[in-house]
Parts: structure tokens; C-alpha cells; sequence
């Protein structure tokens, strides 16, 4: 069993990429009714591409970026504004 610490980097370019792709499924889900959060939620979850409409080109987008980094802009989002 290995108990160093691993660590994950993603570069800047991926980052903008992320929080892009996040705006415009954003968006699409929101003009189809859906609540945006929760279906982003369950997609970055379970992996499952029909949590996000096709609005918009919008399932094919959010496939265009991994889970782990939309998940690490998320968080970075959040504990900036801390």
C-alpha cells in the first residue's frame, strides 16, 4: 500500500475549457426548463450523458471535457468565493 499523497494537476487552458463548457450546458438546460444544477450534478455523478439535453449541441459538448476536470472547476468556483 503506497501512502504518499498523489497529486493532480490540470493546466489553465483545461480550466477555461471547463468553465466554458459549463456556461453553455448551463444555459441550454435552463432554456429547456430543467434545473441545471441538479442535471449537471447527476451527470458529473453517475456519467450518464441524458442528464444533459441535447439542446444546443449541449450533451456533446459537456462530453468534449472528463468529469474529474469539470468536477475540479466546480470546486475551485466554490472555495474562491471563501
Amino acid at each position: 500500500m503506497n501512502n504518499e499523497t498523489m497529486m493532480y494537476r490540470v493546466d489553465k487552458d483545461n480550466a477555461n475549457q471547463a468553465r466554458e463548457i459549463l456556461l453553455t450546458v448551463y444555459d441550454a438546460l435552463k432554456e429547456k426548463g430543467y434545473n441545471p444544477i441538479s442535471q449537471i450534478v447527476g451527470y458529473i455523478l453517475s456519467g450518464d450523458p441524458t442528464y444533459i439535453t441535447n439542446h444546443k449541441n449541449a450533451r456533446s459538448v459537456i462530453r468534449k471535457i472528463e468529469r474529474d476536470e469539470l468536477l475540479e472547476e466546480l470546486v475551485k468556483a466554490y472555495l474562491s468565493e471563501k
